[in-house]
């Protein structure tokens, strides 16, 4: 598979992007959502924040208190030497039965002719404002359905992580619609056509007890309101994608079927990604699988970070001439683009066999 990763990568950092307050540091600028809009390339980038000058014996935790449609900023300092404290994992802190987050995400427009060299806005495009958002927005996947862009985003809050939506039609004003998916749910991508009468969206329940990680399949007569759900892609034991699963970008049109990535993760490689081939139809039929990833942590700058050995897409873009361009995070910290030929994906593709069930 000729899979390129662009020379100028990482095309956005921290240090490119401006924190929204003074006191703030961006620390993390990385999964976004990709479309083409006019001449232009835009991605919604993913902008952690966290609190500048903490003590040394300190915690800071960022969170927005949201009263109406204003969203203040509020910081928890909790002393390190506090009693039953888990900084195992850098993106949370567990405190007995809380679980916090080190930082707070918003969502940023950048903005490129090239595809590569972006202009990144100075204010963010969605800031947490409701609630259900009060520990960050993350991850949007942008479907443009006739002349709307429609954004899914997670969610984060003391209540869960749930899947919010909203619209525009100029990137400049954006409408918000509530949540579509409540709590625990998250990887939600909407397919850029009705099919039918019906919207269709992947998206990733969490699973606490019985049952198996899985990509579901979701539609709607009005992209407000899901239901008719069923199980699509599952994890499989031995394969890249054995611990987890979750969706990635927006499904693209093939002449043999719905073409998208989605991340897999396994104890060898960490966060990998992978492509499903889907009925153009039916959605809901398999017809191909990577049996191996098309893309594992390799570089030093997705291999080292803020989370190590992660590569995650929530945005790919398709030119002219039929080459992919994944638009991903690098271990949770900056923005890179891999590019390949969408017919290379297609030929690697297995049909689903027996042994490709859930673990």
């Amino acid at each position: 598979m000729d899979l390129q990763r662009a020379a100028a990568n990482p095309l956005i950092r921290p240090q490119d992007v401006r924190p929204t307050r003074p006191d703030m540091d961006v620390i993390g600028v990385f999964n976004p959502a990709a479309t083409r809009f006019g001449d232009e390339t835009l991605l919604l980038l993913r902008v952690a924040e966290a609190v500048r000058d903490v003590p040394d014996r300190e915690l800071a935790v960022p969170m927005v208190d949201c009263r109406g449609d204003e969203a203040v900023l509020r910081i928890e300092r909790i002393r390190r030497d506090t009693p039953h404290l888990d900084l195992s994992d850098t993106r949370m802190i567990r405190l007995r039965d809380r679980l916090l987050l080190t930082s707070l995400s918003h969502l940023r427009l950048a903005r490129s002719r090239d595809g590569v060299t972006f202009t990144i806005d100075e204010t963010p495009a969605l800031y947490p404002r409701d609630r259900a958002e009060e520990y960050g927005l993350e991850d949007p996947r942008i479907t443009r359905i006739d002349e709307t862009y429609f954004i899914t985003y997670t969610a984060v809050s003391r209540w869960g992580i749930a899947v919010g939506l909203a619209s525009t039609t100029d990137f400049v004003t954006y409408q918000r619609h509530g949540l579509i998916f409540g709590p625990e749910n998250k990887d939600v991508v909407l397919f850029p056509a009705r099919m039918g009468e019906r919207f269709f969206a992947l998206h990733r329940p969490a699973v606490i007890g019985l049952g198996e990680l899985q990509i579901w399949l979701a539609s709607s007569p009005d992209l407000y309101h899901w239901g008719r759900h069923t199980p699509l892609l599952s994890r499989r034991r031995g394969y890249w994608d054995a611990l987890r699963i979750g969706a990635g970008d927006v499904p693209v049109r093939t002449d043999d079927g719905w073409l998208t990535l989605y991340h897999g993760v396994n104890a060898e490689h960490g966060y990998c990604l992978g492509a499903a081939l889907l009925d153009v139809q039916h959605p809901s039929r398999l017809l191909a699988r990577s049996a191996e990833p098309v893309m594992i942590p390799e570089a030093e700058y997705e291999c080292r970070g803020f989370f190590d050995h992660v590569v995650f897409t929530c945005g790919s873009v398709l030119d002219d001439a039929g080459m992919l361009h994944i638009y991903y995070g690098a271990a949770d910290a900056c923005t890179c683009r891999a590019s390949v030929p969408v017919a290379d994906v297609l030929a690697t593709l297995e049909r689903p066999r027996r042994n490709f069930s859930a673990a």
